[in-house]
């Protein structure tokens, strides 16, 4: 197996940690053999595009891979618990989008709750950018701030108007992007869930919609304590 590269980015006036690590997965080719027949579904309204679920064996894999991760650049002392993985294949046309896939989110507002993006397909198709909000200047929205900046959000595109039917791409009258981690094979992204962000998707070039030539990823969501 190739060696596993961790670098630590630290982003943001918030000084938030990012965890990259290229050659995350042993075999991430059977990982796509998997998912060419996995039984993807819409599922929610947020992700624009079908999920399926990960294998059980991805769960075990990833743990061994995260666990040092948790602990040397995310203070975990206890346990990690990967929670939900799931194979996901964005396909949403731009035109399709609705308001809440247009612009830069958070998963949870848990300060133990963390995201993985694991990278199986193209690079072409884009990685994942990291976002402050302008007008409360929030980087994170963790409990505390949750109410406050959805207010402050709404107050923004009343004033503003609401962004065009596209994917982000880069700074807007709302959102800085203060980091951009690109899409490599077998690249994961580790994160804390409350970080604005959104996938870097490009505008002007189709999507497809099988695993195979898509943009796959595995998307995975941990507790860390």
């Amino acid at each position: 197996m190739t060696e596993r590269i961790v670098s630590i980015e630290i982003i943001g006036s918030e000084r938030s940690p990012v965890a990259i690590v290229d050659n995350f997965s042993a075999d991430p080719q059977a990982l796509v053999a998997t998912a060419v027949g996995a039984d993807f579904q819409m599922r929610g309204e947020f992700y624009p595009g079908p999920r399926a679920p990960a294998p059980r064996s991805y769960f075990e894999e990833a743990a061994k891979v995260l666990t040092p991760i948790a602990i040397r650049v995310f203070g975990g002392t206890t346990s990690l618990q990967l929670d939900r993985a799931l194979y996901s294949i964005a396909t949403t046309r731009p035109d399709d989008l609705s308001l809440a896939q247009r612009i830069p989110h958070i998963d949870d507002v848990r300060k133990s709750a963390f995201a993985v993006v694991h990278y199986l397909g193209k690079a072409e198709f884009g990685g994942t950018a990291f976002y402050r909000h302008r007008s409360t200047g929030y980087e994170t929205v963790g409990e505390a701030r949750h109410a406050r900046y959805l207010a402050a959000l709404k107050a923004d595109f009343m004033r503003l108007g609401e962004p065009p039917a596209a994917y982000i791409a880069g700074d807007t009258p709302v959102f800085e992007r203060i980091f951009a981690a690109s899409a490599r094979f077998n690249r994961a992204v580790i994160y804390h869930s409350s970080l604005l962000h959104c996938a870097e998707l490009p505008n002007d070039i189709p999507l497809p919609t099988d695993a195979a030539e898509g943009r796959l990823t595995i998307a995975s969501f941990l507790t860390i304590k």
